[in-house]
């Protein structure tokens, strides 16, 4: 193999991931500066290796769908990491069951997240943000939007529909913020791992006990213990992590553009093309998604080498001003002639796509109806972002009314 593809030295003056910013609710500008000359380009990652970023729109559909683009590596032990990471800082699974499980996982998860089960479950979603606004309502000012809304109702949702007891949400909560430790690999690998043993203790416990929820269908399928362990605490941590984050975000962005605020408020059957326009615009997290070549590829006109790495970053194609126009203009009235990238593209499509999107919506068509004095409590200037952690957003969302 040629070792051109894991050449790690010799490129010091490539651009180092992550890009600065300097407003939590913008993209780095740097994003900007490459897609207009090179959407496909080298950087160097935060540990110091080189990839290859992709951040144009078309680029980016491109690599989500190209099957020789994967989450394994060839050569693992030598592949470029992106992030210290245990969760996607570097290569996961085998290249030569990478492709059937997948699709084998595909196959498992189809029905728990069909289109009839999330209509379903959308009147019970409604209940429980009404009654998280209620609680909100009648407790003390200011307080804390992620604590009040953002992080129960994700937690709820999820622990409903997988099966997993609301008590013991504390603690997979902390090992979910362990796992996304950017600084400390050996943390976010032991939260790992002990979230997956968590998991198979339940899957194990729903073979004598089932119930009608996920985790019971999933314990029932012939698999082994570890690999359903390991989809469930995927699941888990996936199924509630990002959707905190979209709620905070979007909620910033509505209280930032007071007219989109409340042109929703007087047409909250705006929400759907609202909650597009969040999902679009929200960039919570400043770092891209892995991929690793298993062969010889070419992504925008550039040849990718087997065995290198890929960044592929949604949050800058989201912005691609060659297929959105003022890309980085929040309008919730935007029709979007070409889907965002949100939550992927093709065989990647993140297949809870439709559960957020149903929390997302009852929020949203309900926040502001209900507070439509929501204001922050402190400069939005003041707000603490979780620097190292992989999904980003903000310690605290304080808000009053």
């Amino acid at each position: 193999m040629d070792d051109h593809a894991y050449d790690h030295t010799g490129h010091d003056d490539l651009p180092r991931l992550p890009f600065d910013r300097k407003d939590p609710l913008d993209v780095p500008a740097m994003y900007r500066t490459l897609q207009t000359g090179e959407p496909v380009t080298r950087v160097r990652t935060a540990t110091g290796d080189v990839a290859w970023l992709v951040s144009g729109y078309e680029e980016a559909r491109q690599a989500f769908a190209d099957r020789h683009l994967g989450r394994s590596a060839p050569d693992p032990d030598r592949a470029a990491r992106i992030s210290n990471s245990a969760l996607i800082g570097g290569p996961m699974g085998d290249i030569e069951t990478e492709k059937t499980r997948h699709e084998r996982m595909r196959r498992m998860l189809t029905p728990a997240f069909s289109a009839r089960r999330m209509a379903a479950l959308a009147p019970h979603v409604q209940n429980l943000v009404d009654g998280l606004l209620d609680r909100m309502a009648e407790g003390p000012r200011p307080t804390d939007l992620r604590q009040a809304l953002s992080l129960p109702l994700p937690v709820l949702v999820i622990c409903e529909l997988l099966g997993v007891p609301y008590g013991d949400r504390e603690h997979f909560r902390a090992l979910a913020d362990a796992m996304t430790d950017l600084a400390d690999r050996e943390r976010s690998a032991a939260a790992l791992a002990e979230l997956g043993e968590y998991t198979r203790k339940i899957i194990v416990a729903k073979r004598d006990n089932p119930a009608g929820d996920v985790f019971s269908d999933l314990a029932a399928l012939d698999a082994p213990d570890e690999e359903i362990a390991a989809l469930s605490a995927g699941l888990l941590f996936a199924g509630h992590e990002t959707t905190v984050n979209r709620i905070d975000y979007g909620t910033l962005l509505l209280l930032a553009n007071p007219a989109q605020r409340d042109a929703l408020v007087a047409d909250p059957s705006l929400v759907g093309s609202a909650v597009e326009e969040i999902l679009r615009v929200a960039a919570p997290s400043n770092h891209g998604m892995p991929r690793y070549a298993h062969e010889d590829v070419t992504v925008g006109g550039k040849a990718i080498r087997r065995g290198e790495a890929v960044v592929i970053s949604t949050t800058a194609a989201n912005r691609d001003a060659r297929v959105f126009a003022e890309p980085d203009r929040f309008d919730i009235s935007r029709g979007l002639d070409e889907p965002h990238l949100a939550f992927g593209y093709a065989a990647r499509y993140c297949i809870g796509a439709s559960l957020a999107r149903i929390e997302l919506r009852a929020v949203f068509g309900t926040l502001f109806q209900r507070f439509p004095t929501l204001a922050l409590a402190v400069p939005a200037e003041e707000l603490v972002q979780r620097e190292n952690s992989l999904t980003g957003g903000f310690e605290r969302i304080p808000v009053t009314w």
